[in-house]
């Protein structure tokens, strides 16, 4: 449980705190692979299935959004 604490305060310090955009992209991204086990732990302990479809959508806007970013800083599109 510290790892995962560590982890987002980590994110969050790279996310507000970061040199650049891409360091900020990465540290938003580092925040959704944090955010998707966190929510299936919430459907099992809640014996919810709904969370789960939710962490999927959000894994698939998370990589979409990932991917529209390296785009948009490989290209400038």
């Amino acid at each position: 449980m510290g790892f995962g604490v560590a982890g987002v305060l980590l994110a969050v310090y790279r996310l507000l705190r970061g040199p650049d955009a891409p360091n900020r992209a990465v540290a938003l991204d580092v925040l959704t692979l944090i955010t998707m086990p966190l929510l299936v732990a919430l459907a099992l302990l809640e014996h919810r299935g709904i969370y789960l479809d939710v962490a999927l959508v959000y894994a698939v806007l998370g990589f979409l959004g990932v991917v529209s970013l390296a785009r948009y800083f490989e290209r400038g599109i």
